[in-house]
């Protein structure tokens, strides 16, 4: 049995720009400017993860909580209503349980927000469960959150689970796991990227995921066989 643990900002959703944007004016709030390419190059990461990368540890001492969330309450309020699905998620998900197979969510974002995307893309009733970046001591790229979301699924091993993301820091996460990845481009990574990093497959978006469905299972279920031969 094959089961998918997909993560969520930039692979279900389109939000990548909009976490920019809040951490852009985060760090201005507390007198620190960087570029957007390089705050956006860091997306993919939890706060945990991401801070370290512009802060030193002194300033997140001082005052990284409180940057933390602010920008938190920030993207919250003015950034989270701007949030739009990416198209056919929810039938791809439909597709994936009338298959008989299993989907649990992995998402380095705040268990307020993982809560509002599900209610957001109505896949409630598809999921076997969620992970965030609340439920584990670290986020992506280390990782806990796929550890976590592996021990949802039960009885499933790693090598019958595939994770879907949009950043090098899924496949990272999910390699440290024992898992594989499936990448979009959704998400404003390079393919180029993601490949070099280790993702097993390239898609545009759940549509194409869900326009090649049944040949990427197929594909999966050969290499079932042949790993036990």
């Amino acid at each position: 049995m094959l089961a998918f643990i997909f993560d969520i900002d930039g692979t279900l959703v389109d939000s990548n720009e909009l976490h920019v944007d809040s951490w852009d004016r985060g760090f201005r709030r507390f007198g620190k400017q960087f570029p957007r390419e390089k705050l956006r190059a860091q997306i993919g990461k939890g706060s945990d993860q991401y801070l370290p990368e512009f802060l030193t540890p002194d300033e997140i001492k001082s005052f990284g909580k409180e940057l933390d969330d602010y920008r938190s309450d920030l993207f919250r309020k003015e950034y989270l209503p701007k949030v739009r699905p990416f198209p056919k998620v929810r039938e791809l998900f439909q597709r994936i349980r009338d298959d008989d197979k299993r989907i649990v969510l992995a998402s380095s974002g705040k268990k307020a927000d993982t809560k509002y995307y599900i209610n957001l893309l109505k896949i409630d009733n598809l999921i076997d469960g969620y992970v965030s970046g609340d439920d584990a001591d670290s986020s992506k790229p280390a990782p806990d959150i796929f550890a976590a979301s592996l021990k949802k699924l039960g009885d499933i091993s790693p090598t019958d689970a595939v994770t879907v993301g949009d950043t090098r820091f899924d496949i990272e996460a999910a390699r440290k796991a024992g898992l594989t990845t499936i990448a979009f481009l959704c998400g404003g990574t390079a393919g180029s990227v993601l490949r070099e990093t280790g993702a097993i497959a390239l898609y545009s978006d759940p549509a194409d995921f869900l326009a090649h469905y049944d040949e990427l299972i197929r594909g999966f279920m050969s290499e079932s066989v042949r790993r036990r031969i």
